[in-house]
């Protein structure tokens, strides 16, 4: 089973959804009349205004169960108040709407977080609440446990334009990141399907701090689409790329390279072959033909002067030696 918390900015809008959609059913009215949307949302309104400070006295909940749940309204009824009770939102005007629209059954909760006495309902860390709430349920009630968004379950059609903009970016997002090495590809392949990423940046430095992704009129933070699309869980999926090997500098080390250098996904490197240190007067540059030279078994050795020579192999140190001899030198 899945929380998710959603303010409602008006009550009418959000009984009318609620209501009006195809298929939806009643199951709790608390606090409101039920049998027409213009109604319930006078009889929220009129228990707001107990407390005019409070604006955006709705909270509009989500519960979604799993296709293979199947849980009878009963059920369904039971775990929403045992719900409502560990969040304490309680003693207010509650709507619960069962809605199956789409492959997964889920309850719209409508609460108003202005409480029958007229006292506000602290509402701080919510949607962070409700979804460890929801994860305790499910162990309770031996729900089938929700790990990630499954498209082929998701009927887009039937999600308002917002949702279904969400859904599309995770889609984009699931789609280009195992093809992408940085951040930065990434970002431009999101681009070629129509949708910008934004970076939120660190006070006045370049250390990014969060991501958010943008597609026509609607803008979402990573986390919002995707708890695995933060910026953080994002730059870890990309360092953990196989091709992407950490880059050593050599240039000012004071001593040679191991024969092989440890990449970040702890495989092993083959590295620069060794040589000799020598004053940075007389260092010599590695070209292809050198690396021919070596390749082929000789051993590369500075001579006192100039560039450096190269002896052979000792089958063929000694041809040398025989050739001189019998030329008497």
């Amino acid at each position: 089973m899945i929380s998710k918390f959603l303010k409602a900015n008006s009550f009418y809008h959000t009984c009318r959804y609620i209501c009006q959609k195809k298929g939806s059913e009643v199951l709790v009215a608390e606090g409101v009349r039920d049998h027409h949307y213009k109604v319930m949302a006078e009889d929220f309104l009129r228990q707001q205004q107990t407390r005019p400070g409070k604006e955006k006295a709705g909270a509009h909940i989500i519960l979604s169960f799993h296709p293979d749940d199947n849980p009878s309204d009963e059920l369904m009824q039971e775990i929403a108040g045992e719900y409502l009770a560990r969040m304490e939102l309680q003693n207010t005007q509650v709507v619960i709407v069962k809605h199956t629209d789409t492959r997964h059954p889920h309850l719209h909760i409508v609460v108003n977080m202005v409480d029958n006495d007229g006292n506000a309902i602290p509402d701080n860390w919510i949607g962070l609440r409700g979804k460890k709430v929801a994860q305790q349920l499910t162990q309770e009630y031996d729900l089938v446990p929700a790990i990630q968004k499954n498209l082929n379950q998701t009927n887009l059609q039937a999600l308002n334009e917002a949702e279904a903009t969400k859904y599309e970016i995770y889609q984009a997002i699931k789609e280009m990141l195992p093809q992408c090495k940085s951040l930065e590809l990434l970002e431009f392949q999101l681009l070629l399907k129509g949708i910008e990423t934004k970076f939120k940046y660190k006070s006045q430095t370049k250390e990014k701090q969060g991501i958010s992704f943008r597609k026509g009129q609607f803008s979402f933070k990573g986390s919002e689409i995707s708890r695995e699309f933060s910026l953080g869980n994002l730059q870890r999926k990309l360092a953990l790329r196989p091709d992407q090997v950490r880059k050593v500098n050599f240039k000012n080390s004071e001593k040679a390279p191991d024969a092989f250098e440890a990449s970040q996904t702890g495989g092993l490197q083959p590295s620069a072959p060794k040589f000799n240190k020598k004053p940075d007067s007389d260092r010599h540059t590695i070209t292809p033909a050198i690396l021919q030279i070596i390749a082929e078994g000789l051993k590369p050795v500075h001579s006192g002067g100039g560039g450096p020579s190269y002896s052979y192999s000792s089958e063929e140190e000694r041809r040398r030696k025989r050739k001189k001899k019998r030329r008497g030198l």
